[in-house]
């Protein structure tokens, strides 16, 4: 294997890995913007515009002679596309946040890959031979995953440093804790739980979608034409003070242009792209990585205490992704064996699952031979007739 075929196989992992790192940043960045002042339905609105101006020059040029005819249902699949990520997930997951607290709403997140993998199994995206060894390992890969997360939120122990904190960050305030002091925790854990649903709906109907509309920027544009008009309704109704939409030169303008850029503009056409390739299941098994990424940056950045529990949930959550890919992968192969082989100007089916490299030959050169006898006369064709097996479909005409 070349090395350009290496760097072809390995960039779906590259594309969902530096996602997770856009995604970290963006927690931090919203937060911020928050404590200035700014409006979670606002936010959702601006990012969208930012992505859209981005996203629409790309998608009119590079995809005007593969972007399929707008139809209608087309248009409401976009519709509902537009309602369930950018209005009702991100919001969802906001309100959510306030209400508890930034430790449980991120690592609740983490259930996504159960929840999607659900969802998955339900409109038959994914299959499940509990015969096979690339279901059990799905599904205890996303268990795993699902477990280390939880281990990381929960369990703390012994903590330790890994940089001491300079003396700026060693005299904060107590105070300045994210977690806000009016928590809701029962009515924010519903609204958490919904904007995953939401968020995992949104995979599974987006790889649907591109079924019938192939074009994966212009997708990512039309999401984010309906996420501005959905919810610039949605923000009306919600907010009836004007000045939320007012902006400075500050945190909340950098939260609206980076979520814009890296989180609808982009991850809209990489989520589009290894959707297509992988499925909605291998998409979100990775999102547990933000967890780890986010306490990474904490502790080299920030200089914060590193506890025992997340070193094992990171380390849970690490086996638990591989054994997903790897149940994906094996799921890739299985495919591509089970599918016609095709020959020249005649196909060879396939009867046995478990045909080997050296069968599949053997019927290529038993093929070719009786093209040959064929051409050489009907005579000498009718005399050989017995000796072409009935499994290999004759020359088409």
């Amino acid at each position: 294997m070349g090395m350009s075929e290496v760097m072809h196989a390995l960039k779906p992992y590259l594309a969902i890995i530096s996602l997770q790192f856009g995604y970290a940043g963006m927690y931090i960045i919203t937060m911020v913007s928050f404590k200035h002042g700014m409006n979670h339905w606002v936010l959702s609105v601006y990012r969208h515009i930012i992505a859209l101006v981005i996203l629409a020059p790309f998608a009119f040029v590079l995809e005007r002679k593969i972007r399929p005819k707008m139809t209608l249902p087309i248009f409401l699949r976009l519709v509902a596309l537009g309602f369930l990520e950018p209005v009702l997930d991100q919001n969802l997951y906001n309100m959510g946040m306030k209400a508890t607290s930034t430790t449980f709403s991120s690592a609740i997140v983490n259930v996504l890959p159960a929840i999607t993998f659900l969802m998955a199994l339900i409109f038959r995206l994914e299959s499940l031979n509990l015969k096979k060894l690339p279901t059990w390992a799905k599904i205890i890969g996303t268990v795993i995953t699902v477990s280390g997360a939880m281990v990381m939120t929960l369990y703390k122990g012994a903590a330790f440093q890994i940089i001491k904190p300079s003396a700026m960050m060693s005299h904060h305030d107590s105070n300045s804790s994210t977690e806000p002091s009016d928590q809701h925790w029962l009515l924010g854990t519903v609204y958490l739980f919904a904007s995953l649903c939401s968020w995992a709906g949104f995979f599974i109907l987006q790889s649907f979608t591109l079924k019938v509309y192939p074009a994966e920027i212009s997708l990512a544009a039309w999401i984010c034409v309906m996420g501005v008009v959905e919810g610039s309704i949605a923000t009306f109704v919600m907010e009836r003070d004007l000045s939320v939409w007012v902006i400075g030169w500050d945190s909340r303008l950098l939260a609206c242009v980076y979520s814009g850029v890296v989180c609808s503009g982009m991850a809209y056409y990489v989520q589009g792209v290894v959707t297509r390739e992988r499925g909605p299941v291998f998409l979100t098994s990775f999102s547990p990585l933000i967890m780890i990424i986010t306490a990474a940056l904490g502790s080299f950045v920030l200089g914060e205490q590193v506890h025992v529990g997340s070193i094992i949930g990171a380390i849970l959550i690490v086996f638990g992704l591989y054994s997903v890919v790897w149940g994906k992968s094996k799921d890739v192969q299985n495919i591509k064996g089970d599918m016609v082989i095709k020959g020249e100007g005649q196909e060879l089916p396939v009867k046995n699952d478990k045909i080997s490299g050296s069968d599949i030959f053997d019927k290529i050169e038993v093929s070719v031979a009786a093209d040959d006898e064929k051409s050489k006369g009907p005579e000498k064709n009718s005399n050989n007739n017995n000796n072409v097996p009935s499994t290999v479909t004759p020359p088409r005409s």
